[in-house]
């Protein structure tokens, strides 16, 4: 949940609006990426925001305009939802159509292994997918320079585990903090006595 919805958004939305750490030999100026900037970032958030309506009720909650309120408590369903559902339609020709394809890589082999029923097959081209983009991820961004190696998270060096993690513990949503949180939210409203939650609680359980 956190790698995809809140640690990979938060290493691509800043490379491409530019707001990224930029080192004292760095020049922005030459991040050929960082294209959501001024108006184009202001389109890019409106034309997410008007999504809104076309979303199935079920998703949730919708994403609000990003130019508006990516720094106001921006929730990982959020992200999830802009960056996994919308973000390969609204970003095509807007990104440079080398990153754009890059990125479509690391959202189809999210797509693959999120399913419920995965084949040998699709996992294996998950794992390809994930291999390809971590690769070509330093090919595209970091490119062999000392002045972008912050660029190297973690997060990009774990996507390439996930392949093999769908393998020992199931597909990403049967494994995903989603479920933990929504048993969360179903309990919290069982607690009818906030004053004594665990012994409520109890009560609720042994019913």
């Amino acid at each position: 949940m956190h790698l995809i919805s809140l640690n990979i958004p938060n290493l691509l939305i800043p490379l491409w609006c530019g707001t990224f750490e930029c080192d004292a030999d760095d020049d922005k100026s030459t991040w050929t990426w960082a294209v959501l900037t001024g108006n184009v970032w202001k389109d890019f958030g409106k034309a997410i925001a008007a999504t809104t309506p076309h979303l199935p009720g079920f998703f949730d909650r919708p994403p609000c305009n990003p130019a508006e309120k990516i720094n106001s408590g921006y929730k990982a369903w959020e992200f999830t939802i802009l960056l996994h559902g919308i973000g390969p339609l609204v970003l095509h020709n807007v990104l440079p159509l080398p990153y754009w394809q890059h990125f479509c890589k690391l959202i189809r082999a999210i797509h693959i292994i999120s399913q419920y029923n995965i084949t040998h097959e699709e996992l294996e081209v998950a794992a390809r997918l994930f291999v390809e983009f971590i690769e070509e991820f330093e090919q595209l961004y970091y490119q062999r320079k000392l002045e972008h190696i912050h660029f190297v998270r973690q997060s990009i060096h774990a996507l390439g585990h996930y392949a093999n993690e769908a393998v020992t513990k199931g597909p990403l949503i049967c494994a995903s903090q989603w479920i933990m949180e929504h048993t969360i939210g179903n309990i919290v409203g069982e607690i009818r006595q906030p004053s004594n939650p665990y012994a409520n609680l109890t009560q609720r359980a042994i019913r």
